[in-house]
């Protein structure tokens, strides 16, 4: 716990992945343009600052934890940015999602005023940051990783180097793609059961003892049964991911026809429901053209461990 940490970007992940690593002893300073996060982290022992430059002039380490490139590239480079209050053999560390050539560009940045960076974009969900035991995909520098591992497991119950810096990238949104598509996947089979007149909770537990299970339904499908939907992740940034890997596979020449049709249904779910909307509740798409709703008792409104 030699190192210290900035933690800018303090939403429904980063706050979690914030207060995991105060919890375990490291000194961190926050920003967020929510006075209210900032408060909740001050609350557990966090030291507040005005700006992005200010936080890690004191830290002499960056944590971000942002919605989008463009955001993390302002945090970055921009007025009171990191790049301003950062010195030199300090290490930037990127959880936000980013697609592989925004990271290698961003990284390029911050190389050029001698900062490392290291990307480390999470998968599992936001109750697994909650608990600390959410997966760290890493990409960059194995003796950076060494440096700062002892932060990053303090965060994440398993993390994995994949390799340079935009690897971690091509994985994550990886995954992300194939949650989505699980996502619709789960909702449509459901559907199924439904109109097959099932009991849903008991289809619900023969589906995870099946073959046809997913980590996603076991955990999302829970938050449709109980009509909250509630996964703190929205409509907006599953589009965004979908439309990092639809990207990715223009520039490889892979044809990924699954995961483009589902692109297309979330972009339906954004005009129906909009941006803001949970991701969860593409499968409210399915109900609303049915006429038929998917609920059953005995599942929580947000998800625990």
């Amino acid at each position: 716990m030699s190192e210290s940490y900035a933690f800018i970007g303090l939403g429904h992940l980063g706050g979690n992945l914030a207060a995991s690593l105060i919890r375990n002893g490291f000194a961190v300073t926050v920003f967020d343009r929510d006075p209210a996060a900032v408060e909740r982290l001050v609350a557990l022992g966090a030291t507040a600052a005005s700006s992005p430059a200010e936080a890690v002039a004191r830290a002499g380490n960056a944590i971000t934890c942002l919605p989008s490139p463009k955001v993390s590239e302002v945090v970055l480079a921009g007025p009171a940015g990191l790049l301003e209050g950062l010195a030199p053999g300090g290490t930037w560390i990127e959880m936000s999602t980013n697609g592989r050539d925004e990271i290698v560009r961003l990284a390029a940045l911050a190389s050029a005023r001698g900062i490392d960076t290291l990307e480390c974009p999470v998968t599992g969900g936001v109750h697994l940051a909650a608990a600390g035991k959410i997966t760290a995909l890493v990409g960059g520098d194995a003796a950076l990783y060494e440096r700062h591992r002892g932060a990053i497991e303090a965060m994440c119950a398993k993390s994995f180097l994949m390799g340079p810096i935009g690897s971690a990238a091509v994985i994550k949104v990886i995954t992300n793609m194939l949650a989505f598509i699980h996502l619709v996947a789960a909702g449509e089979a459901l559907m199924l059961a439904k109109q097959g007149g099932l009991d849903l909770a008991q289809a619900y537990h023969a589906i995870v003892a099946s073959s046809g299970n997913s980590f996603v339904h076991e955990t999302e499908s829970q938050l449709v049964l109980n009509g909250s939907y509630d996964i703190g992740f929205t409509m907006d940034l599953a589009l965004k991911d979908l439309g990092f890997a639809l990207g990715m596979a223009e520039k490889s020449g892979v044809p990924l026809d699954l995961a483009a049709r589902v692109n297309a249904i979330f972009e339906q779910g954004k005009a129906a429901y909009g941006g803001a909307a949970w991701s969860t509740q593409i499968v409210k798409l399915l109900e609303d053209t049915v006429g038929t709703d998917l609920r059953a008792p005995g599942f929580p409104a947000k998800l625990e461990l």
